[in-house]
């Protein structure tokens, strides 16, 4: 029942009741908008993801592709299932820009994980996959090629990964098969992990933890030597895998 007061005006009550019923439906709409970009976002991965992945495998099929071709083509997708919603919108954003042909697809099979990796490591491109660390080596060269990506998208899968799992890379021109040999977290400002290292490497980089909110202070690597390269030690495995699992449950 309205209540108006003597000069006409409507009572403190039903002003609250008017405000409280704006509010629910300003709520309910923006819900909705939201779930609506987010199932926009997840179709569209999905489609690029299908695309890409028949691009590359037909780049790679051709007897004709150049290493300039590399640069030329769309990018995979991926599932958002571990991503946060601020790397889905800003992935969402970088479909729209040209960076080319990945220079290959990295697949991590424990993890069910498969990325395209492009060349840098620029905000657009770790948007929409992975970057090659610019002065390190290039796909399939003698040398340690570093990998880079977000911690909230791509590379979240990596607090599973364990010495011993098997790291693949395909490139147009062969496939490399890596078996993880270290795994270890270091500040910022250590590049020494980029270094060469006795065998042919791939280390994969991202932020940690994983999930800081902020800026994380830290970075979490994972190196992996090509299958028939000598592998690390025991030694070396026991004294580096320990010590990362005491600090994931801290």
């Amino acid at each position: 029942m309205t209540t108006v007061s003597r000069s006409g005006a409507m009572s403190m009550p039903t002003q609250f009741w008017r405000v409280r019923r704006w509010i629910e439906r300003f709520t309910l709409t923006a819900g909705v908008a939201l779930l609506l970009v987010y199932l926009l976002a997840r179709i569209d991965a999905a489609t690029m993801y299908r695309a890409g992945l028949s691009s590359f495998a037909a780049m790679k099929a051709s007897p004709s592709i150049s290493k300039d071709d590399v640069g030329q083509s769309p990018t995979l997708g991926i599932d958002f299932t571990l991503w946060s919603g601020k790397r889905v919108g800003a992935y969402t954003e970088a479909l729209g820009a040209k960076l080319g042909t990945p220079l290959a697809v990295l697949s991590i099979p424990k993890l069910r994980l498969d990325v395209p990796v492009f060349e840098g490591t620029g905000e657009l491109t770790l948007n929409r996959g992975a970057g090659r660390i610019v002065g390190t080596a290039r796909p399939g060269e003698e040398g340690n090629m570093g990998i880079a990506a977000h911690r909230d998208g791509f590379f979240r899968g990596l607090k599973d990964i364990k010495a011993g799992d098997r790291i693949e890379l395909a490139t147009l021109r062969k496939n490399l098969v890596y078996t993880v040999d270290n795994i270890s977290v270091v500040k910022p400002s250590d590049v020494s992990v980029l270094r060469a290292r006795p065998q042919p490497s791939l280390t994969l980089v991202t932020c940690y933890p994983f999930y800081f909110v902020g800026e994380a202070p830290q970075r979490y690597i994972v190196q992996a030597s090509l299958a028939d390269s000598k592998q690390a030690t025991a030694s070396q495995l026991s004294s580096e895998v320990p010590k990362l699992e005491k600090e994931k449950t801290q």
